[in-house]
């Protein structure tokens, strides 16, 4: 019996490498990425002549028409897919803090995404820990009418294993118990602030949300352990209808032309810096994998396309569209597989939400390290929320892209921030993320067949549970299921 399973394996092994021998298609893709990559040039373009991505600005509008451009002249068959959907942007904003007994100062702070149009409160400020549900269910009366003071991530000192939540997930905590009004403390060293979005639906919040630093929501902390503080916040906003445009660049399939692999990205970014990082380095990866395939003449069994989202940073808004398209367009069912790249930076090996895809993925593998022994062929199987993939995993679509990759010149502290610049950026990790992800890409769209298909409903609900994000879909109101 041992013998039999062990002939198995070795018979699946063999037809996985017999039926996917993309070794030199993948060797082709290596040799132009590496001599002939735009994506860290063009990158640097478009940060110096366009500077930030938010979508539904003169900025992001210049950014889409941008990506067209750029696409356009590789050749690719590229078009805009327009959609209007609700969206915010910041104006003013005025955060003063003191004790009950003197005068307020003004402190350093950025207003949270989808904060009210327009807010002027002032209220006691109640320290509400993690953020978390358990942080308020000891004494629930005490944030009523307060303005939650919470840390972004997981308090050092915290128990072992509590959880970490989205800001938006915190948020709307903080709403449930009745919070005027949200302080959340940024996690990174000398003052750095970070924006992104306080909602969970991507629709506007009641109660206004601010990010303060790291050495002042600490001091914040240990001032409330002796005396009560107050705060003073006022806020003016936008939020309305506006107009964005993916950008598709696709590639039709030879055999299987209606079976479709989606390569995307958001190109959009936040207006504090010129997002290179988030999401520049993903988004310019995309559209220089489209280069390679325009450029090698790469043929494809399954339709591939290259998608350049908007509005990811407010709520997922492109990919949404993008999906309810192509739903009630009754397409959604050819969307076979979609790859994510967000702040994808030289990647080590794959990742999938699927962990059936394990054998193939580190078969491709492989024969990359065959090419460069600088990819680790790691897999990695699970699923998140929170970014391009989560509405293509939501309608039961198996979802995947790099692993095991660092972001360059320790550009992790300034996600969402000011200090988001081109200087982050790193030519050859960038060129690696291209050159691997186009291999994925092509190995996707050419494979006979792939081993798991879209989940049903029930199956969709049990994976979804299994990977713990029940909890945070019921919060964001997208369960569906009772």
């Amino acid at each position: 019996m041992k013998y039999f399973f062990a002939s198995a394996l070795l018979c699946t092994s063999f037809m996985v490498q017999a039926q996917d021998n993309f070794g030199d298609v993948f060797k082709k893709i290596n040799t132009d990425v590496q001599q002939n990559s735009r994506a860290y040039q063009t990158l640097k373009q478009e940060t110096e002549t366009i500077g930030h991505r938010l979508t539904g600005s003169a900025n992001g509008a210049k950014a889409e028409q941008y990506a067209f451009d750029l696409l356009k002249s590789y050749g690719c068959d590229v078009r805009f897919q327009p959609f209007e959907v609700e969206s915010w942007a910041r104006k003013t904003i005025n955060v003063e803090v003191g004790n009950d007994k003197g005068s307020l100062v003004k402190m350093k702070a950025v207003t949270l995404a989808h904060s009210p149009v327009t807010a002027d409160i002032t209220g006691d400020i109640v320290d509400a820990g993690n953020g978390l549900e358990v942080d308020y269910q000891a004494n629930p009366a005490k944030f009523k009418g307060k303005i939650a003071l919470i840390y972004l991530g997981v308090l050092p000192g915290s128990a072992a294993g509590t959880k970490a939540l989205h800001r938006s997930e915190k948020t709307a905590i903080a709403t449930k118990y009745g919070a005027k009004g949200v302080i959340i403390i940024n996690t990174v060293k000398d003052g750095v602030l970070l924006t992104g979005t306080a909602s969970v639906t991507g629709k506007l919040i009641p109660i206004p949300a601010v990010c303060i630093g790291l050495e002042d929501g600490m001091l914040l902390k240990e001032k409330l352990k002796n005396q009560s503080q107050v705060a003073h916040i006022a806020m003016t906003n936008f939020s309305g209808l506006i107009k964005a445009r993916n950008v598709i660049a696709t590639f039709k399939g030879s055999e299987m032309r209606k079976d479709k692999i989606v390569v995307g990205g958001h190109l959009d970014s936040w207006d504090l810096a010129t997002g290179a990082i988030d999401n520049g380095i993903g988004s310019f990866a995309i559209m220089d994998m489209a280069r390679t395939f325009k450029k090698l003449n790469l043929n494809t069994k399954r339709t591939v396309e290259f998608v350049l989202f908007m509005g990811e940073e407010q709520g997922l808004l492109g990919s949404k569209a993008y999906v309810d398209q192509a739903k009630k367009g009754g397409v959604i069912g050819q969307v076979k597989f979609m790859l994510n790249y967000d702040m994808t930076n030289d990647p080590k090996g794959f990742s999938t939400s699927r962990a059936e895809m394990k054998e193939l993925f580190t078969a491709w593998g492989a024969e990359i390290v065959k090419i460069d022994t600088g990819f680790k062929n790691l897999f990695n199987a699970g699923a998140g929320l929170h970014s391009d993939h989560q509405p293509f995993m939501l309608e039961g679509i198996p979802t995947g892209g790099g692993a095991g990759g660092k972001l360059p010149n320790n550009s992790g502290p300034f996600y969402h921030s000011d200090g988001d610049s081109f200087k982050l950026v790193d030519e050859q990790e960038l060129k690696n993320t291209v050159r691997y992800s186009a291999m994925l890409a092509y190995a996707l769209a050419n494979t006979p067949k792939i081993p798991v298909g879209v989940q049903g409903e029930e199956e969709l609900r049990a994976f979804l549970e299994s990977q713990n994000l029940k909890e945070p879909l019921t919060i964001a109101g997208e369960w569906r299921w009772k």
